[in-house]
């Protein structure tokens, strides 16, 4: 079944809420997530957990407030959806965060069940490389 914007835009309000539990909530246990680039959060990520284990908690240490994610585009198409994003975070160090991303998401049953996403690399290096964990 096609997933409009409106649905694609309520299940991401809660990450926008600062609130990842509710948005994994929808992210299927086994979800094949693609973080493109070649920075510290890249990689593939065969499951929910390893995916949060590789990224949501390592921009937790560096990120104090948070990604602070904005949704600005969603474009879908039958189960895809193409989702832009923004993070206008503050690092550690005071390093202003403005990194821009594209998730390219696919949904089966309601929940996200494959991801492919797009984002600054040089920009994730250089908050990492300023404050190291």
């Amino acid at each position: 079944m096609a997933i409009s914007s409106d649905e694609v835009r309520s299940l991401f309000r809660g990450l926008e809420r600062g609130d990842g539990e509710a948005f994994f909530a929808h992210v299927a246990d086994d979800v094949d997530w693609i973080v493109e680039g070649t920075h510290p959060l890249a990689g593939h990520y065969r499951s929910k957990t390893e995916f949060i284990g590789h990224t949501f908690a390592k921009l937790h240490k560096v990120l104090p407030g948070g990604a602070q994610l904005r949704v600005t585009n969603v474009l879908t198409s039958g189960d895809w959806a193409v989702v832009e994003l923004q993070s206008m975070a503050t690092g550690k160090n005071g390093l202003r965060f403005d990194n821009r991303y594209c998730w390219v998401v696919r949904f089966d049953g309601g929940k996200i069940v494959e991801v492919r996403a797009y984002l600054d690399s040089a920009m994730v290096q250089r908050l990492f490389d300023e404050n190291p964990i």
